[in-house]
């Protein structure tokens, strides 16, 4: 890997897509885009609009990022930021506490957090940190797979982080950020270029380090980091050693809808047991 004027360049990666420019190709089949880097701006800009929204209703006490981040279960949750009251289970208990609101959980019906917690950050630092991995990480991963196939990794990342957040983290935790997103973008990058024989060194020291954060700061959801990794590795496994040939984009897209299908099972299972 070397430093290119976007993120990262792996140069096996450049030349192996030099050879399917005329077909208009990536080298795993999809079609080739543009700008690169337009997708990923696309996401941060979502993320960035979200994290002005969560700002202007309250910041750590928005009711805006109380919606949108990923619980297990409901709270029923003070007007001071921290604060909960745990023997308020439901919102009918929780609507006789005064000053209290309750923030529903994954468990009691708000489906839209398997995704929108991806998207919600409360800290400038977080938001800041997190669009700098998109920034880095998925221009080179859009060049190789192509925008549809690029956007497929990184919402099944999304969701792979919110499946193991929701299996293994507190019933009564909240989770947000794109970070299991960027960490799926890892794992895309590493397949790639193993796949291509490129040198992965610099990409596993960057692994490496993230890894010794994630489990060293209090606070950072180990179970989202590693879900997203997880999902986008296995994601990416499934486009770039698909076989070659007319049927390859079919064995890809049914690949990764089967993905699609595991960590919506898991939702379901865990949601059963919470019930």
């Amino acid at each position: 890997m070397r430093d290119a004027a976007v993120g990262f360049q792996c140069p096996d990666c450049v030349s192996e897509g030099a050879k399917e420019t005329r077909q208009g190709l990536t080298p795993f089949g999809g079609k080739r885009s543009a700008n690169p880097q337009a997708t990923s701006i696309g996401l941060i800009a979502i993320n960035v609009a979200i994290w002005v929204a969560v700002v202007a209703t309250g910041g750590a006490g928005s009711w805006l990022a109380d919606q949108l981040m990923l619980s297990p279960l409901g709270s029923c949750l003070a007007n001071d930021p921290g604060t909960w009251f745990p023997n308020a289970t439901t919102a009918e208990l929780c609507s006789q506490v005064p000053g209290a609101s309750w923030h529903p959980g994954l468990a009691d019906g708000a489906f839209w957090q398997v995704l929108t917690h991806g998207f919600v950050h409360v800290g400038i630092w977080h938001i800041a940190l997190n669009a700098m991995g998109l920034w880095i990480l998925g221009p080179p991963v859009e060049r190789v797979l192509g925008r549809a196939r690029f956007l497929a990794v990184y919402l099944l990342s999304t969701l792979g982080a919110g499946a193991t957040v929701f299996a293994f983290a507190d019933v009564h935790s909240s989770t947000l950020g794109a970070s299991g997103g960027v960490f799926g973008l890892m794992g895309a990058l590493l397949l790639i270029s193993w796949r291509v024989g490129g040198d992965v060194r610099g990409l596993l020291m960057l692994l490496a380090l993230n890894a010794f954060i994630t489990v060293t700061i209090p606070g950072i959801s180990w179970q989202g980091h590693l879900g997203g990794f997880v999902a986008g590795a296995v994601a990416t496994a499934v486009l770039v050693l698909a076989p070659k040939g007319p049927h390859r984009a079919r064995w890809q897209w049914a690949g990764l809808a089967l993905i699609g299908l595991v960590i919506a099972a898991a939702f379901v299972a865990r949601g059963l047991a919470l019930a």
